[in-house]
């Protein structure tokens, strides 16, 4: 079931918030629940330890696509303090939290400096995903200045795929240990660097390897943007900003091909890099110069920091800084739980199957499209991208209907069933899309033959994008609900094993249209979308079922 609000305990200055439905990104610390929502306001900003413990129940809770959010709040007053010291226990620890009304506080922000954060981390996921398709529309004039081969070639977007994937691994509990926006300057810092010698590059195994790690660089907006929203608007005011964002994720690597495509045929495909390296620059100074830290667990910890310094009370800490396992575990476990979790909960097999899916085709258009326009329709770089409008087309329209559609059909059953509802309520627009999938699919392909119109497989696009997205953000949803306490685990087990499997692609669809012809080869991909079609119908009639056979799921 989805999670309930907290209670409040009988201290006359707490006052919690009500929490939301499920964490992405929980934090890894040694308390049993999970220590993803801290939204404690007191007056003076700090409480003993001992008000806090009783069931761990102020404490711990729930909210969606965040860390933790620990209220960390304005200064305290020195007579607060000396107070606190008296009341509590002698050597007790002195939780901070936000004060209430603190400034400090994200969600205390104004909504203009909340939208400065949304567009900001938005615009990274967008520059991100860009930057992992654009150079598709050059890999024609890549391959012949190197002399190289195809699968050679599109190594580059393999390598790329790959390192986001074996990113978020690192970058998450890292982000936990340093906060959003560290990792942020660090991440496009990086990426930047690591896109010059791509513009630069003199062979073929230069373009590879730092197509590698500025991938591994740029990921960490992928696993801590979602976040970032999250720690500034509330759950009831995120829904449809969370809705925008991932479509975000699909629109922009639709987008990719358009632009590196003209720019490869009126420039040079050595711009394509440094176009990156510029819109990477120019969002570093973004983030540097108007993006606040949002983390919540951060922000306390550099109170408390400050406050020890100007009280000399060691006592004062974060519950992060009371709780929190060594730095090496964490990453131990960020990095093997996933695993596990993939191999150990059908759960997490099951929908992660469906994702690869999802993103292996997403990645696979990026490579059919050139095969059918350019080879069958005598389409140029530049033409070949505007394909892709189809696509946008399709996520534009699931953004506007079906998106706030499942959004109103949840909301409705949690008012229905009394504040909570169970996970597989996320699941029907999963199950719609899970059958038109396989629809744009079949008219994809049997209208790519050559002596067809082009406007047959441009308008299986649409259809398609909005199946894409459908699926991929209720399975998501689902997936959050579902392991609400592995939820980082469940988020970095899913985006390793789709970033595989769309880094596979380029390794064998050109084979596969060679060997099958246009119209088989899309049919095989429609058949395995097919296959999977009853997924999310099996868990919306018996996850229940399922998930009480589970020892991760709630």
């Amino acid at each position: 079931m989805s999670p309930t609000p907290t209670p409040a305990l009988s201290h006359p200055h707490l006052h919690p918030l009500p929490v939301g439905d499920s964490s992405t990104f929980p934090s890894l610390t040694e308390s049993g629940a999970p220590t993803d929502v801290y939204e404690t306001h007191t007056t003076t900003g700090l409480v003993a330890a001992h008000e806090l413990q009783p069931e761990g129940q102020l404490m711990s809770g729930r909210s969606s696509m965040t860390h933790v959010e620990l209220g960390a709040g304005g200064d305290v007053e020195k007579g607060s303090l000396e107070g606190s010291n008296k009341e509590g226990k002698e050597g007790e620890s002195k939780i901070v939290t936000w004060k209430e009304n603190d400034p400090e506080d994200p969600r205390q922000f104004s909504n203009f400096r909340k939208w400065v954060v949304t567009v900001i981390a938005t615009a990274l996921c967008f520059d991100v995903g860009l930057s992992s398709s654009i150079i598709t529309g050059g890999l024609v004039p890549v391959k012949e200045h190197f002399h190289s081969s195809t699968e050679v070639v599109n190594l580059t977007v393999c390598v790329f795929v790959i390192g986001f994937g074996v990113g978020p691994l690192f970058l998450s509990p890292m982000s936990e240990l340093l906060g959003r926006k560290f990792i942020y300057l660090l991440s496009m810092g990086l990426f930047a660097i690591f896109s010059i010698p791509c513009a630069v590059a003199k062979s073929m195994a230069v373009l590879i390897v730092f197509r590698f790690l500025a991938g591994l660089a740029a990921s960490a907006p992928m696993c801590n943007a979602a976040g970032s929203i999250a720690d500034c608007w509330s759950v009831n005011e995120r829904g449809h900003k969370m809705s925008a964002f991932s479509s975000i994720l699909f629109i922009s690597p639709c987008l990719g091909p358009i632009f590196g495509g003209y720019m490869a045929m009126n420039i040079s495909w050595r711009w394509i890099y440094w176009f990156q390296v510029i819109v990477t620059g120019f969002l570093f100074f973004a983030v540097l110069l108007f993006m606040p830290e949002t983390y919540a667990p951060t922000l306390l910890a550099r109170r408390a920091k400050r406050l020890r310094k100007e009280t000399g009370d060691q006592s004062i800490m974060t519950e992060q800084e009371m709780k929190r396992r060594p730095g090496p575990e964490i990453v131990r476990e960020a990095l093997l739980r996933p695993m596990v979790m993939l191999v150990t909960e059908p759960i997490m097999a099951a929908f992660s199957g469906f994702l690869c899916l999802v993103y292996g085709l997403l990645y696979g258009f990026f490579f059919a499209v050139p095969i059918i326009f350019a080879e069958g329709h005598g389409f140029s770089y530049g033409q070949t991208g505007l394909v892709f409008f189809g696509i946008l087309i399709g996520i534009a329209i699931i953004a506007i209907t079906g998106c706030p559609a499942q959004e109103n059909y949840y909301q409705r059953r949690v008012i229905a069933d009394g504040g909570s509802t169970v996970p597989e309520t996320r699941l029907p627009m999963m199950m719609g899309c899970a059958i038109t999938l396989p629809i744009s699919l079949f008219i994809f392909a049997w209208t790519s033959n050559p002596s067809t119109s082009w406007v047959g497989p441009a308008a299986a696009g649409i259809p398609f994008g909005f199946s894409l997205v459908g699926i991929y953000i209720s399975a998501n949803s689902y997936l959050v609900d579902t392991y609400t306490q592995y939820g980082a685990s469940a988020m970095a087990s899913k985006t390793f094993i789709r970033s595989l499997a769309g880094a596979s692609v380029p390794m064998w669809i050109d084979y596969m249209y060679g060997r099958l012809g246009n119209e088989w080869a899309g049919s095989l991909l429609a058949f395995i979308s097919l296959a999977l079609a009853p997924i999310p119908f099996l868990f919306y009639f018996y996850g229940a079922r399922i998930r009480a056979r589970s020892a991760m799921a709630t």
